[in-house]
């Protein structure tokens, strides 16, 4: 094989596709990215049986074929490749890579020993990208890090009707997002609903942001794949096995206290006064029906506190405690000017949303919530 192309469009292409590869693999063929050139074009695919991306980009071809290399090495020759044309080619078993005087070799990676690329499911519907993107870097926040309980380091999907829910959770905090979802006019009737690993999914969607419009799909007779499309770039995650559990009547309080702060107000108090809290050290927000909320954190003579004013309503005075970390991850995930919080008291659930604020009046967003369970023994 031989082909010329150039460098921007030959980083790009590389840099996309090398986002299905694994971190770390024991089989080495999986790290391997697989350049197709054919008249016209380069396709670059990757696959680690998990997570799949295939790249089609315009490419001077001059002989037509394939070859396996490694995909984060050549990603980092295509960092430092001079701006301009570069020239690609299959010598014996190894591929050059020429470009402004300076020439790479890598050594090709066994393609029988490769695995056969997926044949990806139907486009069920199609979401904005870069509305996708923000949407799930509302709700990663909340997915869990502990590899044992592979669900709850996912992202559930369910489009329903015209809506596209996304929502993550540890058991400790739950978070929650809904945006416009278009269906395919002839797509299943059914549902789509799916448990994807939120770091890879994070990946891709960031990769897709400024792509226009993101055309998901979905096996319903299953398969194992959700699959993402965007012009010239195809993508597909494994589901994780298992499903959040149900958010309804958890986002259902009965009869709470409500209260409004100033939410990058309080999130500056928040990291001012955590300071002091250690690792497994709550922060205490004590909420006054004179117009104020109270900031407390620490022991003993290392203590930290700071007033800023707050309404409430629906009860008398109310006093909650939360993870400092947790409540700045979760006031950082919304974009209003003011965060209202439905309270219930000391170690039961506590539910965060944004106010809208328009002409008609304010009113709570509720395409964005967020959870949060509060401490039980107050600071």
């Amino acid at each position: 094989m031989e082909f010329t192309i150039e460098r921007s469009a030959l980083a790009e292409a590389v840099a996309r596709a090398a986002r299905s590869l694994p971190a770390r693999s024991t089989v080495p063929v999986l790290g391997g990215l697989l350049l197709d050139a054919r008249a016209g074009r380069l396709r670059i695919s990757g696959f680690d049986h998990e997570a799949f991306a295939e790249v089609d980009t315009p490419a001077d071809t001059l002989t037509e074929g394939r070859v396996l290399v490694l995909g984060r090495r050549l990603a980092d020759i295509c960092k430092v490749l001079p701006e301009g044309g570069v020239g690609c080619a299959l010598e014996g078993s190894r591929f050059t890579v020429d470009g402004g005087g300076t020439r790479f070799g890598l050594s090709t990676l066994p393609l029988e020993e490769y695995p056969a690329l997926p044949a990806l499911p139907a486009v069920r519907g199609q979401v904005d990208a870069a509305e996708f993107a923000a949407a799930l870097g509302q709700v990663v926040v909340a997915a869990g890090r502990d590899d044992t309980l592979p669900v709850l380091t996912g992202v559930q999907l369910r489009a329903d009707g015209e809506t596209l829910t996304l929502s993550a959770s540890d058991r400790y905090r739950y978070a929650v997002r809904s945006l416009p979802w278009k269906p395919e006019p002839d797509a299943a009737a059914e549902p789509l609903e799916a448990v994807l690993p939120g770091r890879r999914l994070t990946d891709l969607a960031r990769a897709a942001a400024r792509s226009g419009t993101l055309r998901v799909g979905l096996d319903p007779r299953g398969g194992g794949l959700v699959s993402f499309e965007t012009a010239g770039v195809r993508s597909a995650l494994r589901l994780l096995d298992g499903r959040l559990p149900r958010y309804d009547e958890l986002f259902s309080l009965d009869g709470p206290a409500v209260a409004e702060v100033e939410r990058e107000p309080l999130a500056e108090a928040v990291r001012r006064v955590g300071v002091v809290a250690e690792s497994d050290s709550p922060i205490r927000l004590d909420f006054s029906a004179a117009g104020e909320v109270l900031l407390q954190a620490g022991y003993e003579d290392d203590v930290a506190s700071q007033r800023m004013p707050a309404t409430l309503t629906g009860r008398g005075d109310v006093s909650v405690a939360f993870n400092p970390q947790y409540l700045l991850d979760a006031l950082q995930s919304f974009t209003s000017r003011r965060i209202r919080f439905e309270l219930l008291g000391p170690g039961q659930r506590a539910l965060l949303c944004g106010v809208r604020e328009d002409g008609a009046g304010d009113a709570e967003d509720v395409t964005h919530r967020h959870l949060l369970m509060s401490v039980r023994q107050l600071a």
